[in-house]
């Protein structure tokens, strides 16, 4: 069977945890507007707009972002993706061969892409997809190698060999990164590209030299997409056979392998965003070098990169530094040193910190709440329900809650009785009272929540009925 289509297969498992603190494991950098006012993701997506042959493809995420996945392709108009549920990350190779196997049948030339890269010129990018696709038809397995413009420590290479064409060359080696030395003669060289994890393959193919190279991977993917189950619009893997599934990246299971391996050369402003520092480089500047996102006053001052969202920062005299601040935690680093971030991020998680994992406003399904004060005993949340959205029904057992409308209209069920408050009216929910919270309105619907109770944690909720599938 010729492939005639490119499904794009777009892999969003990343925690950024070098763009903390507004990266965080619950709400990563794909799903954060850093450079415009899309998403990382939602630029991804849009990007393959007007592309020939291009149809809607999948992306694979972890269990724990499906919502925001399912909205953020929802406000793109791109409802039509899959979303594929990992249970546990397994790397690249496994992730796409669960896609190619579940699009086999058609057997499409799949063009494999992380969520969170950016790439300025959507226009050169469509049109070496364009050339990928016809290499793929060809039975070739198309990695991108973006066309290096400094000596670049950080990330691995690819070096190309024998023509195929004016463009593409056969990959001879693919190097992991290098000391600085050799980065340069990498530079110098000219066939050498940074390594972006950007592919193309027919479904086909890329299961052959996978089941070739390695076969452990092809069989535990394709046996945990096969017991996968359906879940509202996601497809959740089997969560036993997918983590028994070996970790690999595409790289090492087949690209490093396989014979037919082809590198094609990308220069279209490709950036991975992996620190404040290269976001700082992507950002417009003042005369001044500086970089301010928010409310920022500065006096003599360059070369910065600040971002805030609720209250005025100002700098004085100070040069090079990355400040970034969070309604929970404030970053303060120099540029040279942001590389270390994850370090920090670290040690969070060793402490068991929630900084680490939640911002104080936390989305969900229906919207998002923030605890704008707590302390022993008692919590206040400012909670947000989107238009025609609802909260599970629920009980606790070991708080009450006071509610307050401050915006909207709210339904409410709170043991057997429903009814209906407006702006500055409140209810009490007495500890292990069912209740549920529902917007009926066109606007969103905001109040204040004061709990009060022995214990205040997010698992003493005991849900009776959920729209989401969360009972579980």
């Amino acid at each position: 069977m010729t492939a005639t289509t490119i499904k794009p297969v777009i892999l969003s498992g990343g925690s950024g945890t070098r763009l903390w603190p507004l990266s965080r494991k619950q709400y990563p950098k794909q799903f954060l507007p850093l450079v415009n006012e899309s998403t990382m993701l939602q630029d991804t997506v849009l990007r393959l707009e007007g592309l020939v042959d291009c149809d809607p493809g999948m992306v694979i995420c972890n269990e724990d972002h499906r919502f925001l996945v399912a909205e953020q392709l929802n406000r793109s108009g791109q409802s039509r993706f899959d979303i594929v549920l990992e249970p546990v990350g397994r790397n690249t190779a496994p992730a796409v061969a669960v896609a190619a196997n579940h699009y086999i049948a058609d057997d499409p030339v799949l063009l494999v892409l992380a969520a969170d890269h950016v790439i300025a010129d959507t226009a050169e990018f469509q049109r070496r997809i364009c050339h990928g696709f016809e290499l793929a038809k060809q039975g070739y397995l198309v990695t991108f190698g973006i066309v290096p413009t400094y000596p670049e420590t950080g990330y691995g290479y690819i070096r190309g060999g024998e023509r195929l064409d004016a463009q593409a060359a056969v990959v001879d080696q693919f190097v992991e990164k290098p000391d600085a030395i050799s980065a340069q003669s990498y530079l110098d060289a000219g066939n050498y590209y940074w390594n972006a994890g950007l592919f193309m393959f027919k479904a086909s193919r890329y299961l052959e030299e996978l089941e070739k190279f390695n076969p452990g991977i092809a069989s535990s993917s394709q046996q945990s997409l096969a017991a996968a189950t359906i879940d509202l619009d996601f497809i959740r893997l089997d969560q036993q056979l997918f983590s028994s599934c070996p970790a690999d990246s595409i790289d090492y299971a087949v690209m490093e392998n396989t014979k037919k391996a082809v590198v094609l050369p990308l220069d279209a402003g490709w950036n991975d965003v992996g620190s404040w520092s290269s976001l700082w480089s992507l950002s417009k500047k003042d005369a001044a070098g500086n970089c301010f996102v928010g409310d920022v006053l500065q006096q003599r001052s360059r070369n910065n990169y600040v971002r805030c969202d609720k209250r005025l920062i100002t700098l004085l005299g100070v040069d090079d530094l990355v400040v970034v601040d969070t309604a929970d935690a404030l970053l303060v680093a120099h540029k040279d040193k942001v590389q270390d971030v994850k370090s920090i991020v670290s040690e969070l998680n060793t402490s068991q910190r929630p900084e680490a994992n939640n911002h104080r406003k936390v989305y969900r399904p229906w919207g998002a709440y923030d605890c704008i004060d707590q302390s022993v005993g008692f919590q206040v949340k400012r909670i947000t329900v989107n238009p025609g959205a609802s909260l599970s029904l629920q009980k606790h057992f070991h708080r009450s809650e006071h509610w307050i409308v401050v915006k909207g209209t709210a339904e409410i069920t709170r043991g057997e009785d429903t009814f209906i408050l407006s702006r500055n009216e409140s209810t009490y929910i007495a500890l292990g009272e069912k209740h549920r919270l529902v917007n009926p309105g066109k606007i969103p619907l905001e109040l204040i929540e004061v709990q009060s109770g022995e214990y205040l944690g997010e698992d003493d909720i005991v849900r009776i009925d959920d729209l989401y599938g969360r009972l579980a």
